[in-house]
């Protein structure tokens, strides 16, 4: 998903004939006050992900001090500070619609990372999907929204295997995952995130109000580099049997099956152009 975007420095006359010591000290000041002025939450957030993400790639993960780094911006963005109001036609919806569009605001892409929004008016939905090797910022900048999200189980012993193609499914095999999160968020709330193969790398955003959601991707999707974004259906656990693999009742609801599955059926994700500050690339 994705659609893309000089300061002139007048020196006064009498600032020049300052000693050259004060002259400098003047002038930086001024240029330290230009600059703080100037620098939107979206391009801090964007100079921060440059250095976050500038050495990443698929299943690189940033350090620990990085990851909070950028979870620190993000949690104190607004929703003004990107130019959005719960009243714009994004969140808005139509009886016509069998399930409401939703709208995506690009605001950057490189090889690197993406940042962009998603408008989701009420009970609009974005279908459960994974990131493959991608570390996953989400910034719920208002309303509420439910999100459910899953790992891959991988450490089951050998004979008790995590994915298998039960009689009664046609298609693809099913795989077992567990639930990490299934719970309404409302904002303000902290960012939350995830990661190649934990915190729950495929989720699902279900829109209780309009709401709205910023993303930062490192690295973004991408099919050629083998990252492309896969939809899954979703089985409780007790739905299919396998032979030697046994979890106690009380924790069935912490599992999942999951099954690859082709684009949703009347998913419509629409792009829009972006209305708040401006990126400036250096």
């Amino acid at each position: 998903m994705g659609i893309e975007r000089r300061l002139a420095d007048r020196r006064d006359k009498n600032f020049s004939e300052l000693p050259e010591e004060t002259n400098t000290n003047n002038k930086s000041m001024k240029n330290n006050r230009r600059r703080q002025k100037k620098t939107s939450s979206v391009q801090k957030l964007f100079n921060t992900c440059k250095e976050v993400f500038a050495y990443g790639g698929t299943g690189i993960i940033p350090p620990p001090r990085d990851i909070e780094k950028l979870r620190s911006i993000l949690d104190g963005i607004r929703p003004e500070d990107v130019g959005l109001t719960p009243e714009m036609p994004h969140f808005g919806t139509s009886r016509a619609q069998r399930m409401p569009k939703i709208t995506y605001l690009h605001i950057y892409e490189c090889e690197k990372f993406s940042m962009g929004i998603f408008c989701l008016p009420p009970s609009g939905v974005i279908p459960l999907h994974d990131h493959p090797g991608m570390t996953v910022f989400s910034k719920l900048l208002f309303g509420t929204m439910h999100i459910k999200s899953y790992d891959w189980v991988t450490d089951l012993s050998p004979h008790n295997p995590t994915s298998f193609k039960p009689t009664e499914i046609e298609s693809s095999e099913v795989r077992l995952a567990k639930v990490k999160v299934d719970a309404d968020f409302t904002a303000p709330c902290n960012t939350s995130i995830l990661y190649p193969a934990d915190g729950g790398n495929m989720h699902c955003f279900t829109a209780v109000t309009a709401c709205a959601v910023l993303d930062v991707l490192g690295p973004p999707y991408s099919d050629p580099h083998r990252r492309p974004c896969t939809y899954y259906l979703s089985y409780p656990y007790s739905r299919f049997s396998v032979e030697g693999m046994s979890v106690a009742q009380e924790e069935e609801k912490a599992y999942e099956w999951l099954q690859e599955r082709g684009k949703p059926e009347g998913l419509q994700v629409v792009g829009a152009m972006y209305g708040g500050p401006k990126i400036v690339e250096h």
